[in-house]
């Protein structure tokens, strides 16, 4: 009996500790799970937002958005064409190596690889190299300040680890690439990788040995993927989970109306598109059809913005004409006045291109943009009536991506935040532009426009913002007089936490920043 009473106090004395330890873990649910611990993987801002805890870049945004040292201190331009920077000294990778100029021309050669997803992040990178371990030269092609915008998002890499590993080599979601980095992790970040069992829960450790001042109070965070918003609700509401940062729209009046939940929305930076495949042929043979701009007119005066807003976005979204948000410099007023709900002229249109009940596959995600399985289903209804035939593929975003990526879809819908840029410029060159070299990764349709090329090669070279702006702004005029994608709205957004969580930031580029997040004690 009295082993029996020791055992117990023992088992009692353990759980206590446990607890303890993990007073401060904050237990955080998201719509969706990561695609890679490899933020070189694929172009996706939710995946790089989560892998921000574990790696940094060598400058990063404040939460108004302004660009500070991080891993470097300090930076100059020399004779418009070198960055140099000078790297923080004393800074440790979560295996104890130490960072130096090595790690960052090894970064800088994986990322910039051109079979790397995320080159197009750094359109204006053209080399690197090393002056001392302390010392980086980095040539660009253009002076533009944009440059260190986009180095917000490109993470520093331990090289000597990349060699021991094997990982010199970028992955690729998209073309199921997978590597040691994919699964594994050695960042300079507050937060260390503790465990990952993909669609279930990656845990992530404070690293007690981070180089900046700790702001946060967490000693441990657990991520889980929920991709039923009902089950998210209820989870966070039954206290499983402390924070959800993808809370259902629909779901908001019971949220703010429950007792110890707090609700934070607001209008999110990525608008939500529709874009074509452009190629010469369809996937199942067929002459494009939508490589005639009178078809893709009649798509667009199909559409009924504002009623999808009403009924699918409980009318928190913000209905678009053009294909940045307010927020993004580059946007105009003038051209953010959506094309009228017009289905016969649809019709008329269609008949008038030859292409009167055109039959194309419509490829949508079930876990991507906010309600977006709702968005297709009510898209497809709009053009059934308007004269199409759409056959809707819908699916998990691990599915639909790859075949996306690849040109295997007739209509798909896109979002783009224009991060890590903040800047119009972004989707101009990785977006709309030819696909060539770091131009146009994320052109999955396969178009081409000569003068929009030209117009974004020199708002690369144009060192004064307001004519960079400008040339920017009919860039995205070219882009709506051509409907080379449909702009829906900019989705809202919504976090919905415990009153456990005492201070969490929120910004509208919708990012995680738990470095900066504390709960009460």
């Amino acid at each position: 009996m009295r082993r029996l009473w020791k055992t117990i106090a023992t088992a009692v004395s353990v759980g206590l500790l446990a607890t303890a330890a993990h007073a401060n873990m904050l237990r955080w649910a998201g719509q969706r799970d990561i695609f890679s611990l490899d933020p070189y993987s694929y172009g996706s801002t939710s995946n790089l937002a989560f892998l921000n805890h574990i790696y940094e870049g060598l400058v990063r945004y404040t939460p108004e958005f302004e660009v500070v040292p991080a891993l470097a201190t300090e930076w100059q331009l020399i004779d418009n064409k070198i960055w140099r920077f000078k790297l923080r000294q004393g800074v440790k990778f979560h295996n104890g190596a130490e960072f130096t100029a090595d790690d960052v021309i090894a970064s800088l050669k994986r990322v910039s690889d051109p079979t790397s997803p995320l080159r197009g992040n750094i359109p204006l990178y053209v080399g690197s190299k090393k002056i001392d371990d302390y010392t980086v030269e980095i040539e660009v092609s253009s002076p533009s300040a944009l440059f260190l915008n986009d180095m917000t998002n490109i993470f520093m890499f331990d090289a000597q680890w990349l060699v021991d590993n094997n990982s010199e080599k970028p992955t690729d979601v998209g073309a199921k690439v997978e590597g040691y980095a994919t699964y594994n992790t050695n960042g300079t970040g507050p937060f260390k990788l503790e465990s990952r069992v993909p669609d279930s829960k990656t845990v992530l450790v404070v690293n007690d040995g981070w180089w900046d001042e700790k702001k946060h109070n967490l000693t441990r965070i657990e991520f889980t993927p929920i991709g039923s918003p009902a089950t998210r609700v209820a989870a966070l509401l039954s206290g499983e989970v402390d924070l959800v940062d993808s809370a259902p729209i629909q779901d908001l009046p019971r949220l703010e109306a429950a007792p110890g939940i707090k609700v934070d929305k607001r209008s999110d930076l990525r608008t939500v598109s529709i874009a074509f495949n452009r190629r010469e042929k369809l996937e199942d043979g067929r002459k494009n059809p939508f490589n005639d701009l009178r078809v893709r007119q009649a798509f667009d005066h199909a559409i009924d913005r504002e009623l999808i807003n009403k009924k699918v976005m409980r009318g928190l979204a913000h209905p678009a004409g053009t294909l940045v948000a307010p927020e993004i410099p580059g946007y105009s007023a003038e051209l953010d006045k959506p094309s009228a709900y017009d289905p016969e002229l649809s019709r008329k249109l269609l008949a008038d291109a030859g292409q009167s009940d055109l039959a194309f596959t419509y490829l949508c995600m079930n876990d991507e943009s906010v309600n977006e399985e709702d968005v297709c289903a009510g898209i497809v209804n709009m053009l059934t009536r308007a004269g199409f035939k759409p056959n809707v593929d819908i699916g998990p975003r691990a599915a639909q991506a790859p075949k996306r990526s690849s040109g295997k879809s007739d209509v798909y819908m896109i979002g783009w935040a224009n991060e890590p840029t903040l800047d119009a410029y972004s989707i101009l060159v990785q977006v709309l532009s030819t696909r060539s070299g770091a131009a146009g990764v994320a052109n999955y349709g396969g178009w081409s426009y000569p003068e929009l090329d030209k117009m974004v090669d020199q708002a690369a070279k144009e060192p004064d913002r307001e004519k960079r702006l400008a040339i920017e702004t009919a860039a995205l005029k070219l882009a709506k007089d051509e409907l080379i994608m449909i702009p829906l709205h900019q989705q809202p957004m919504a976090w919905a936490m415990s009153e456990r969580v005492e201070q969490v930031v929120i910004r509208a580029d919708n990012k995680p920043r738990h470095w900066l997040t504390r709960l009460g004690e």
